[in-house]
């Protein structure tokens, strides 16, 4: 039984992953944007909760060290590291805006940011996305298949086809390295 479990989950994740293609368009996009941005001196945020907290920082690092190629760093930044900022804007303010005020402290127009969020409904990310919206950066959103409500708010909206959150993060994690291997390559 275990075999026969553990072979229908890597199954689930082949079949998810040939899905995923239908949205290298839009990754492609996203990384157009990304690339054009960054060469304009934006930087590129990235905001999560719990594992899409360690994607952000994941994908941040992959930019500001290097990917693949030794090269210089490259301006990118996981809303989710500073637990001094974190935890003084949700004792002070509320959890929900712990990225917002983030946002609106660091962000510029002409940046980006990338918002992980596997049901696309945590609202301290739709706030992100919003604050975003408002002050001329850029917003890609890598959610699940439903989207949630920001799919409707960034600027481009990358669904990949699940609704099971182990899933959706794996595949987050294959579209956030596609992201990260193309900037590199381009800006290196």
């Amino acid at each position: 039984m275990t075999v026969d479990y553990i072979n229908g989950l890597f199954n689930e994740t082949a079949q998810n992953f040939n899905k995923l293609t239908e949205q290298t368009p839009l990754i492609i996009n996203a990384v157009n944007v990304t690339i054009d941005k960054m060469r304009d001196g934006g930087k590129v945020m990235f905001c999560g909760n719990g594992g899409s907290a360690a994607d952000a920082q994941h994908f941040a690092a992959e930019l500001m060290g290097r990917f693949l190629i030794d090269r210089r760093p490259l301006s990118a930044i996981a809303l989710s590291t500073n637990t001094s900022s974190i935890t003084a804007i949700g004792n002070d303010y509320t959890f929900n805006e712990i990225f917002e005020r983030q946002v609106l402290g660091v962000g510029k127009p002409g940046d980006v940011i990338i918002c992980i969020s596997t049901s696309g409904n945590s609202e301290n990310i739709i706030r992100a996305a919003n604050a975003a919206k408002n002050n001329g950066i850029f917003s890609i959103g890598l959610t699940g298949e439903k989207g949630g409500k920001l799919a409707g708010i960034c600027d481009i909206s990358i669904r990949v086809p699940s609704s099971s959150t182990p899933r959706i993060q794996e595949m987050h994690v294959a579209v956030g390295h596609a992201i990260c291997d193309l900037v590199e390559k381009n800006l290196a």
